[in-house]
């Protein structure tokens, strides 16, 4: 437990290619992840609505997503080309943590990285206690929500250089974020780079078996309330973009050939989690990376990473 009472998350701050404090950088979003839903630059928080005018223009007018982090719920989902909806679960996303994701956050070691973070919850429970924790959205609004709500973020894709690559304590892949990008070989490789030998992934699982790939957009209110309801049209529809789920064993099968060692599995509510370790070597990271050098340039003030090892990114204080 490091003693000081500043700690630094690892190279979160003002630079060429990183961006402000609410995230918006100059990089451009990577190519495998929700690209389509980072279009509203607005930094409203969803859950109190503007009482200026743009807020009387017609719902979902900028995109399925940010409109719906922007007034606090759904309807919004995930559909796949054939038709099939998948609902997401927008109130969750935008209220505080709950008791699973408090569990969830009680299991994380050192400096935390939440991929995908959504509008934030985890962010910034991990803020409140205390813990040092980025998270990093595709999203202008999700970052811009989760900065309101009092955590670290930044607009960037997993896939584009991220700060402190190969010191990270723990990530994070909750609400399905082990969709990303559609191919779970490649994600887990990538955040093999990000954490520190030995570091910790919990992953969020689906409740069945399922390994399923497949390119999908988010689509907005449905219309009427037949058998086959179909989306309402909007001005600015999602674009396509890859996706995965995995049920636990196929995310297992996808692990262990990469070196990310099983150590426990949980069930909470109607959730389930994974938590793995990535190898204890770098014999697979690259040994040149274009990502900013582990050098911070910010600081949070009184956070504490909980258990760093002694590689970590809080270490430097």
């Amino acid at each position: 437990m490091s003693t000081a009472s500043e700690v630094r998350t690892p190279d979160i701050g003002r630079n060429s290619t990183e961006g402000d404090s609410t995230g918006r950088d100059s990089t451009g979003r990577g190519p495998a992840e929700k690209d389509s839903t980072g279009r509203n630059s607005t930094g409203r928080n969803p859950t109190r609505p503007d009482s200026s005018a743009e807020a009387t223009r017609p719902s979902w007018a900028a995109d399925p997503y940010s409109d719906a982090l922007r007034t606090g719920h759904g309807p919004l989902f995930l559909r796949r080309g054939d038709g099939w909806l998948l609902p997401l679960d927008v109130e969750r996303w935008c209220a505080r943590a709950d008791a699973v994701d408090r569990e969830l956050l009680d299991r994380c070691e050192g400096a935390v990285l939440d991929v995908g973070c959504g509008p934030g919850r985890l962010v910034a429970e991990l803020a409140a206690r205390g813990e040092a924790a980025l998270g990093i959205d595709v999203s202008e609004a999700a970052v811009a929500h989760t900065v309101g709500l009092g955590g670290q973020a930044l607009l960037r894709s997993v896939f584009a250089p991220l700060p402190g690559e190969g010191r990270w304590g723990t990530a994070l892949l909750a609400d399905g974020n082990l969709g990303i990008g559609g191919d779970p070989t490649a994600l887990l490789r990538r955040l093999a780079q990000l954490l520190t030998p030995g570091g910790l992934l919990i992953a969020e699982t689906a409740l069945v078996d399922i390994d399923e790939r497949a390119t999908v957009r988010l689509v907005g209110p449905l219309a009427g309330s037949g058998p086959e309801p179909e989306p309402v049209p909007t001005p600015t529809p999602s674009t396509p973009f890859p996706w995965a789920r995995l049920g636990t064993p196929a995310l297992l099968r996808y692990a262990r050939p990469l070196g990310w060692r099983p150590v426990d599995q949980w069930a909470a509510g109607d959730r389930r989690f994974v938590a793995l370790r990535s190898r204890s070597d770098r014999s697979d990271r690259p040994t040149h990376s274009s990502a900013e050098p582990p050098k911070s340039t910010a600081v949070i003030s009184s956070q504490r990473a909980r258990n760093p090892s002694p590689d970590s990114a809080v270490d430097d204080v």
